[in-house]
């Protein structure tokens, strides 16, 4: 049996967007927390000759914004802001008679130098540190849709093989290489069929599924949470002999299903998350592979209440000292309160964070061990990245612990997913049901009452920015319009704003940013739009400005040529943009 551990790592554009508490400081922490403690902790395996085929997802604008040259500029004051905290803490503890909690304040303060001098080192290189273990054959790098958008509530299907192509164009020029493997956004898929999830929308009556558009583009895999493939038909390998498609339909949510018995094979009930799924290919289309998120290992590592997070001794992440916004206590115990934590003890917490390790490589040992289905031979365990180290402190340790079990004790061979998928190639085919890995399983973190209002707002902009995009990528005037019309597009379309709104933890900013973007958008379509061309001088002068703010993807206008044209003669397009 094959062990896939899977880090999905994905920020929105925050550069250029304000610092704190919202914007650019958001990104500076997850380098602080999680990407350059993960890039230290991947160095030290190397040399410790531990080998750690880890699966990390990077997603194309986080790519953009870990090698833009802003992001230099912001974390040598953020460092500063971190060290002075720090010296700030030790003379606060000294006058409030809190000296036990000194020896903290010295621990944040080295682990900032030394963070900062590998920063400095490396010139904060975190995609040249992934691109280089990629090339050593230890690690495999994903791509994703540019801006991480909801790919099966966007009401194009231009607009979903735009957010593909750039995607992979971007993940191209950042890590020197084609991938193989795609992080579908909250693991959100839909299957062929009709399309109407909400009245505002266009009503559609055939739109092609989540796993055709990847494979157009080049994908043979991508992640699905367990709920999907349980809640699908599994078709083992009729579909290849011409079983009839049947549509899969949600109504209010609810996923109806043809009688399991149709299919005329008790094979056909198994639906098991230990192995891999070809998704319901179609006559004459390459099948794209899905694969299915384990829930026992992934629950014991995500869940604070029950899971390895919540235990005692970890680093509490609600309290935090004002000002400087450093912690200094622990978790202490699930119902304390937090005037009642206790101080934080890093050696412990350290300590528990290799017995955590051992007990899910133990986990992890029993499943290989005891099957439920001879077919079984894979475990995935997908992440979000800034879980290790930013949400749970001692994560990135963890993960490092778990390589050196795996390393010393054996267990399930661990692979990265296109090694497991080389080795094993899956043997059965599943029609899988729509939704996601978000709250529910379904789409209602992000088409909800409270967010309605944003997708009333983009599908009437998804319309107009297609209907001009082909007449404006002909005529090289408007190129520059449109280039920036295409990047506001993709911003735009950026999940993270309805799930950030849904939350309530910034839903002003959120709602700021796709205001913002929205405007813009607005504003340039509508100097393309054919009674709009005598604002075209200054639409340009705006997309200039906003470029400055909002420059990345140099590559968008040939990105959006092979949208419209994948087939035909491409007209001459410039990359415009700074790189990122």
């Amino acid at each position: 049996m094959d062990f896939v551990f899977t880090l999905h790592s994905h920020l929105p554009w925050v550069l250029h967007h304000g610092r704190w508490p919202h914007g650019s400081d958001w990104l500076c922490e997850a380098m602080v927390d999680t990407y350059l403690p993960l890039m230290e902790s991947l160095d030290l395996l190397e040399r410790q000759e531990v080998p750690a085929p880890l699966t990390i997802g990077v997603t194309p604008v986080l790519a953009a914004q870990l090698t833009h040259p802003s992001l230099r500029a912001e974390m040598k004051p953020f460092f500063a802001q971190r060290r002075e905290a720090c010296r700030e803490a030790i003379e606060g503890f000294s006058s409030s008679g809190e000296e036990h909690l000194i020896p903290l304040a010295h621990f944040w303060d080295e682990r900032y130098a030394r963070l900062e001098r590998l920063f400095d080192h490396t010139d904060g290189d975190v995609t040249g540190c992934l691109r280089r273990h990629l090339g050593a054959g230890r690690i495999e790098v994903l791509s994703s849709a540019a801006t991480h958008g909801f790919l099966p509530l966007l009401a194009r299907d231009e607009s979903i093989a735009l957010q593909l192509a750039v995607g992979r164009i971007q993940h191209r020029r950042v890590f020197g290489s084609d991938p193989e493997g795609c992080w579908v956004p909250e693991c959100a898929y839909r299957p062929r069929g009709e399309w109407h999830p909400d009245p505002a929308a266009p009503h559609q009556a055939d739109r092609p599924g989540v796993e055709e558009h990847l494979a157009r583009h080049g994908y043979r895999y991508f992640y699905v949470d367990a709920h999907l493939a349980e809640a699908g038909r599994p078709l083992g390998l009729y579909r290849d002999a011409g079983w009839p498609e049947r549509s899969l339909r949600a109504a209010g949510g609810v996923v109806t299903l043809p009688p399991i018995e149709e299919a005329g094979s008790d094979q056909l009930d198994r639906r098991s998350p230990y192995r891999a799924y070809r998704v319901s290919p179609r006559p004459g289309q390459p099948g794209v592979t899905a694969l299915v998120r384990d829930p026992e290992s992934t629950r014991q590592v995500w869940s604070r209440h029950g899971g390895f997070p919540g235990d005692g001794d970890y680093l509490e992440f609600h309290k935090i000292r004002y000002p400087g916004g450093l912690k200094f206590w622990r978790v202490t115990g699930a119902e304390t309160d937090l005037g009642a934590k206790q101080p934080y003890e890093p050696n412990v917490a350290r300590a528990r964070a290799f017995s955590h390790a051992a007990h899910l490589h133990w986990l992890l040992w029993r499943r290989e061990h005891h099957p439920m289905d001879p077919g079984e031979n894979l475990i995935v365990a997908p992440f979000d990245t800034e879980l290790f180290g930013h949400w749970w402190f001692e994560g990135v340790d963890f993960i490092a612990d778990l390589y050196r079990h795996f390393a010393a004790r054996g267990g399930p061979r661990v692979r990265t997913a296109s090694e497991h998928l080389a080795a094993a190639p899956p043997d059965a085919s599943i029609a899988l049901a729509t939704g996601s890995w978000g709250a529910n399983g379904d789409f209602s973190m992000w088409l909800n009452p409270g967010t309605r209002w944003t997708w009333e707002r983009l599908w009437p902009l998804e319309q107009r920015f297609w209907a001009v995009a082909a007449p404006a990528l002909r005529d090289p005037a408007c190129h520059a319009v449109l280039a920036q019309a295409a990047r506001e597009l993709l911003l735009l379309q950026s999940s993270d704003w309805q799930f950030i709104i849904s939350t309530g933890a910034a839903a002003d900013y959120a709602s700021r940013r796709f205001l913002g973007h929205a405007e813009h958008l607005d504003h340039l379509v509508g100097a393309l739009e054919p009674e709009g061309r005598g604002r075209l001088a200054g639409a340009g002068d705006l997309a200039e400005r906003v470029r400055q703010k909002d420059d990345l993807f140099p590559e968008i206008l040939p990105a959006l040529a092979g949208v419209l044209e994948p087939a035909g003669p491409r007209p001459e397009v410039a990359v415009t943009g700074a790189p990122g």
